[in-house]
């Protein structure tokens, strides 16, 4: 519990500076319990956690867990002020506490590592969990209009947009102008239940200068925005025109323009930063432009021949930033390699790889996934990957973000129709072209990397880890035996479980015999750990493998699993069908009929953790014509149960 007890101290210490929130009690008390549905519970003075974001130690827990601990206690320590001194009126406002604490959890966490990586991180998870519940049968805005089961709107758009929305606002009024504005809301309603029109209001009372009317539209449209921007050179200047589009969604049509943050920045030919001057007297290096209107021009006076643009910097918002005609992979790989702004660089080497990988997928459906016919990979994608990797300015941690490749859902949420094995090809197929044309950097890297030590919990520690990890998965990619077995070592005689894990990760998704020997003996050594063995079970259900099914109904009868534990649910059958797309939707029929049959299971033993299963089969529209029938099938046989639970049952009619 040390590092729980110390990222509580660290998160009161820093509320007290950032926020100006002390706490109010002699004595905070906390509670770890084993099979608890959520990951946390802020009662006042009394905290219940998931056993997993309290217990760790260092023979025991990853780099990752540490930093999840770190952010979860912080958030319901948080909640002292921001959900308990002043609360929410009803349930509609449940944004009004979670999305502000989400956003107080990112900015300590940034505080306490890396800034930029830490940002990656989470708007991964927002594109990844809430993009696509944007855009599905349960799209919902912040604030809901209404509900049949109140625990259905712990959602990622609760959360995580609800985050991003309190984001937006200091960025539109500032650092000092947002400080001001929470001061208020804090002093003003201490004691009270409020509203998110509450906290929009303290917001705009200390900052007269700004107009926030048009912002709330943000808590009552749901959707992901759509900006398209056309960037044209117009003599000295450049021109952005810049046209908003709010998508249709379940109960909501002809939506208004939204006042959104955009930050833009320019990059010199020579890969030095240029400064943005829109002619307000303010030259800045990353210039934020107040788009409201639905078509709206930006002038960039002054723009140096050769300067490149730089959009959306630091993911300003939640919104899908297009260029018209799109980005040339030379930009792209240019961006990659020299924008000052980190979150860019990272995000023009997922678009750039996602160039790729799209039109690969599209390529292997239409040729009936004939990999051999597919295009070699360009030297300016090879080139843009591999100096990020060698370059040594650049923190470990950042490189291994920028070198991680775009995962199997992502992709599918960039085409049109989602063909799983396609996409699986795809994808295994440029990592592979990656590997083995940048294989003498990564063997070199990783040499340097495979040093032993004492385990440090620090940036540069976790960076160098992290980037091992990414290295070795590029490195096993290539199928050589000499790389598996580097990664039993790891398995046998890791210093730490964040090497650990690595390893074994790489071999339950290999055809090596060593698979079997790894698995067996990280299980015989860990099986009295049973957050350990959590990740056991988890690994080996997102192994994306054709016989996933018959894997995780073995899983399912070993001793380690327990239906009625909800942190075992969550790892083999919420790592089955939800990171594992390829393995889950290579059963077809069979796996669809199972993961209905577990719901209806799950919902007679914990409803709540039922409903969260139930997101498997929600996305049934988005696949071919056969495999969304068959979904379809599986999700209407769950929604007729009769018995079911408003939870499983609201979720199930919702998508249908």
């Amino acid at each position: 519990c040390g590092h729980a007890i110390a990222s509580l101290k660290n998160s009161m210490a820093w509320d007290e500076a950032v926020y100006g929130r002390e706490y109010d009690l002699d004595v905070f008390n906390v509670v770890a319990v084993d099979s608890f549905n959520m990951g946390a519970m802020e009662n006042k003075s009394l905290n219940v956690f998931n056993s997993k974001y309290v217990l760790a130690s260092r023979e025991t827990a990853t780099d990752a867990d540490f930093m999840a601990i770190e952010s979860v206690v912080a958030h319901e320590y948080f909640h002292n002020w921001s959900g308990n001194r002043v609360t929410c009126r009803d349930w509609f406002q449940l944004s009004l506490k979670e999305g502000l604490t989400v956003f107080r959890d990112h900015e300590f966490s940034a505080d306490m590592n890396q800034p930029a990586v830490n940002r990656i991180k989470n708007v991964v998870r927002l594109r990844a969990a809430q993009f696509p519940e944007d855009a599905g049968p349960t799209a919902h805005p912040v604030r809901p209009d209404s509900f049949i089961e109140i625990n259905n709107f712990y959602t990622v758009t609760i959360y995580e947009k609800g985050a991003e929305l309190i984001r937006m606002l200091r960025t539109i009024v500032g650092n000092a102008g947002y400080r001001t504005g929470t001061d208020l809301y804090f002093d003003r309603h201490d004691g009270q239940a409020v509203t998110c029109d509450d906290f929009i209001q303290a917001i705009q009372d200390a900052n007269p200068q700004v107009d926030l009317a048009q912002f709330k539209l943000w808590y009552s449209q749901a959707g992901t925005p759509t900006l398209t921007v056309d960037v044209a050179r117009r003599g000295d200047d450049v021109v952005l025109a810049v046209d908003q589009a709010v998508p249709d969604t379940p109960g909501q049509t002809g939506k208004k323009p939204m006042h959104i943050p955009l930050a833009v920045g320019l990059v010199g030919a020579d890969g030095a930063a240029v400064p943005v001057d829109v002619g307000d007297g303010a030259l800045e290096m990353t210039k934020v432009l107040e788009v409201r209107e639905a078509s709206q021009e930006f002038v960039l006076k002054g723009v140096p021949e050769g300067a490149v643009v730089s959009l959306l910097r630091g993911f300003s918002a939640p919104v899908k930033c297009v260029r018209k005609g799109g980005v040339s992979k030379s930009e792209l790989a240019f961006l990659m390699r020299c924008d000052a702004d980190e979150f860019n660089r990272w995000e023009s080497g997922q678009q750039l790889a996602i160039q790729t990988l799209v039109s690969n997928a599209e390529a292997l459906v239409a040729s009936s996934n004939d990999v051999a016919a597919l295009p070699p990979l360009e030297d300016d994608v090879v080139q843009a990957f591999e100096k990020t990797l060698i370059d040594t300015s650049v923190s470990p941690s950042l490189r291994a973000q920028v070198l991680s490749i775009p995962g199997e859902s992502y992709i599918g949420d960039q085409m049109a129709v989602v063909h799983p094995e396609a996409i699986h090809a795809a994808r295994q197929h440029f990592v592979q072209q990656l590997a083995s044309k940048m294989r003498g950097s990564l063997e070199s890297s990783l040499e340097g990397l495979m040093e032993e030590g004492e385990y440090i919990l620090d940036d540069e520690s976790m960076g160098r880890r992290a980037l091992k990890g990414t290295v070795l998965s590029f490195l096993a990619s290539l199928k050589d035996e000499s790389t598996f077995e580097k990664c039993l070592d790891l398995v046998r005689k890791g210093t730490n479980m964040t090497d650990t894990l690595a390893g074994l990760s790489i071999l339950a998704s290999s055809e090596s015999p060593l698979r079997e020997v790894a698995l067996a003996e990280f299980y015989a050594k860990w099986k009295d750990e049973f957050l350990v063995v959590d990740k056991w079970l988890r690994i080996q259900a997102m192994s994306p493998r054709a016989d996933a099914l018959s894997l995780v109904k073995s899983l399912m009868k070993t001793e380690a699993f327990d239906i009625k534990t909800p942190n075992n649910v969550y790892a083999v059958l919420g790592g089955f069908v939800m990171g594992n797309p390829y393995g889950f939707h290579a059963g077809g029929k069979d796996s669809y009929s199972f993961y209905a049959d577990m719901i209806i299971e799950l919902d007679g033993i914990n409803p709540q953790v039922a409903a969260r299963m139930v997101g498997g089969l929600t996305k049934w529209r988005r696949f071919d014509t056969e495999r969304s029938a068959l979904m379809r099938a599986a999700l209407e046989r769950v929604r007729n149960k009769e018995g079911l639970s408003n939870d499983v049952f609201e979720l199930a009619d919702k998508s249908l």
